[in-house]
């Protein structure tokens, strides 16, 4: 497959992280989706109700990030993905990204972050 529904920097704030203050107060952290799922109905009519509805997918992802309290962005990913793939049966997988933009470490990072990609069986 190699059509591919892509959204990017999506930015939410969370609680995600084993520190003290990373549990007490919420931080920014942006993530990114790939959809995989056929075009071809979609392309074919020119037909938005034959494809994935993004604006749909992008509220589902942001209330899956803020309803959670995270300690490893790595549970926050697969929550994400698993979440995607109920949504919509046509999507095959989702791969979902998440870079915390302040990383509580001492050396200067751009991010911080994790990736998963999920596939239907």
């Amino acid at each position: 497959m190699t059509d591919v529904i892509t959204l990017r920097g999506l930015r939410v704030e969370t609680i995600v992280g084993a520190l003290d203050h990373e549990r007490r107060q919420r931080q920014t952290v942006e993530l990114d989706l790939d959809l995989e799922r056929p075009f071809d109905a979609a392309a074919a009519g020119d037909d938005l109700g034959c494809t994935t509805n993004y604006a749909a997918v992008l509220a589902l992802a942001t209330d899956v990030v803020v309803s959670g309290a995270f300690i490893l962005l790595e549970t926050l990913v697969v929550s994400v993905a698993n979440a995607v793939l109920d949504f919509d049966p046509e999507i095959e997988a989702v791969t979902v990204s998440v870079r915390k933009v302040v990383a509580p470490v001492a050396q200067h990072v751009a991010s911080v972050g994790a990736r998963t990609t999920r596939r239907r069986s």
